[in-house]
């Protein structure tokens, strides 16, 4: 379907100040910050961050047509913030707040250690359903969500609002996908019934996207504190295995969206979709044949990055390649490619979005072949499909 736009990038939005660390060799943050010892630095990288600059510009980059649906405050960071979506979309949809303070946060990825983010939600707590344009979102083909954890009146009174808001943009005609964040288990948050958060909204999801780990904490949370006791607060990217992924999948999908797709940072791209029935109803970016998409189970395996920059942003620009192939009419397999190509370009740069090629730079990309990280799900059933670059599950039509 024909539409002016085709995506709002919607949600949560903030200002990135990333300082860039030396490499010192270390391999754990402690080791560098100290109090009272003084780090000499490199450049500090300011960028927009959140899903909607993320996604939403690398979308632009990919060259589709973007509109911005966010809430920014009337200070510096704030003023930065919307020149920059100015740059590369149609900001009618942020609203700029009076009085109130734009969100920031500050990354620390030193070099072989994982990132650590300093966060101050600002507005984005402030987000509801009345900040979403109908007149806008009609517009749109499609209607991207991202980051509801770290938007207060998201999670608030069992995601009333987050209902709402995706209500709101299936009524207007998109196709609806969402984004999550990994909250604090101490926070607010981290504290929200998010399996019954879920278990609202997701019928009116078309495509959800969150990583494996935030997908086991929202359905398991008990089980989710208890691996991560059990491994020493690791993450368990490594750990789940296929048939935890399968699990997690088939609940969320019986929740509602034709597609759930897990993102699993150095092990890749798992996606599984529902029966037909679910894309006759997914709006209008629904795809040029959905019996190519239902009813499929692949894991997309990441391409290697052995000089990673930083990985700000990846699971984003992963969902930006994910749905621009999806948008262009690409089948499931190429799609999965695509995202995970993206991710690639992200973790070239410090920033979340500097790294994003244009689509015929990402096209020349995908047409050589390109190392990929071992994944091996290691169940049975699972077969490897050279051609296509991806494995298939025990049930896949790949594997028929």
């Amino acid at each position: 379907m024909s539409r002016p736009f085709d995506v709002m990038a919607a949600g949560h939005v903030c200002l990135d100040l990333i300082p860039r660390f030396p490499n010192t060799g270390a391999t754990e943050l402690g080791a560098i910050l100290r109090p009272g010892k003084l780090v000499e630095m490199g450049p500090v990288t300011i960028s927009t961050g959140g899903p909607v600059s993320n996604t939403g510009i690398a979308l632009r980059r990919l060259g589709r047509s973007v509109c911005f649906s966010a809430r920014v405050g009337d200070d510096e960071f704030g003023r930065l913030t919307l020149d920059a979506l100015r740059r590369s979309g149609n900001a009618d949809g942020i609203h700029v707040v009076p009085g109130s303070a734009s969100s920031y946060t500050v990354a620390l990825a030193p070099p072989g250690i994982d990132r650590v983010f300093l966060h101050n939600p600002g507005t984005n707590h402030e987000f509801g359903s009345e900040d979403v344009d109908c007149g806008l979102v009609g517009q749109c083909r499609m209607f991207h969500f991202g980051y509801p954890p770290l938007m207060r009146r998201m999670y608030e009174n069992v995601g009333e609002e987050l209902e709402r808001t995706f209500r709101l943009a299936k009524e207007a005609g998109a196709t609806t996908s969402c984004d999550m964040s990994l909250p604090d288990p101490d926070s607010a948050a981290g504290k929200a019934p998010w399996k019954a958060i879920l278990e609202r909204t997701l019928p009116c999801v078309d495509v959800f996207l969150p990583s494996v780990e935030e997908a086991l904490y929202m359905l398991e949370v008990d089980r989710f504190l208890q691996m991560k006791r059990d491994h020493g607060g690791a993450e368990l990217i490594d750990v789940l295995t296929a048939a935890d992924y399968t699990r997690l999948a088939d609940a969320l999908l019986a929740m509602g969206p034709a597609i759930v797709a897990l993102k699993s940072g150095h092990r890749g791209f798992y996606v599984k979709t529902s029966a037909r029935e679910a894309f006759d109803r997914m709006g209008a970016a629904s795809p040029h044949d959905a019996d190519a998409w239902s009813l499929r189970e692949l894991w997309g395996p990441a391409f290697s990055a052995p000089d990673l920059a930083s990985a700000t942003g990846s699971g984003d620009s992963s969902i930006a390649g994910f749905l621009t192939a999806f948008l262009n009419g690409y089948d499931i397999e190429e799609s999965l490619r695509t995202a995970n190509c993206l991710g690639w370009q992200n973790v070239q740069a410090l920033d979340a979005v500097s790294g994003i090629r244009t689509w015929e730079e990402t096209c020349a990309l995908l047409e050589r072949p390109a190392p990929v990280n071992d994944v091996r799900p290691g169940a049975a059933g699972w077969v490897w499909h050279e051609e296509r670059g991806v494995w298939a599950g025990p049930e896949d039509a790949l594997n028929a």
